[in-house]
């Protein structure tokens, strides 16, 4: 039988909290994080465009955490709507309580799963 290759996940979401390192205990695949590109230099807006849209396109699943701190998810809502037109697989945790809520509840359109919590989506994510 043929060993299946790992599935690689981009993550898209904030940058203010810890929700990546608990998300990358998922040993079953493999993560392009947007995050670590603030390692190589400081890079100008297009250059954290193209770096993410390229990312997105080589990877298999696109997991997206809104956490209801996140100030706006302008480039979170890009992430997701390009995955969904890439026919990626999109795992979406859209927290409640944000003040957008109202608006950011449209992301839920072009999500295969949505869950309302970090750890349902990991556990989800863990799945594959």
């Amino acid at each position: 039988m043929e060993k299946m290759k790992k599935q690689t996940v981009y993550l898209a979401g904030g940058f203010n909290s810890d929700w990546r390192e608990r998300v990358k205990k998922c040993t079953n695949v493999e993560f392009k994080d947007p995050k670590e590109k603030e390692l190589k230099k400081e890079f100008e807006w297009y250059e954290y465009a193209c770096w993410d849209l390229h990312y997105i396109r080589h990877t298999d699943i696109c997991f997206v955490y809104m956490e209801r701190t996140n100030p706006s998810g302008y480039g979170l809502s890009v992430e997701i709507g390009y995955a969904r037109a890439l026919g990626k697989t999109v795992i979406l945790i859209l927290e409640t309580g944000h003040e957008k809520d109202r608006y950011l509840k449209f992301l839920k359109g072009c999500a295969d799963v949505v869950y309302d919590n970090l750890e349902d989506g990991i556990a989800f994510l863990s799945s594959f």
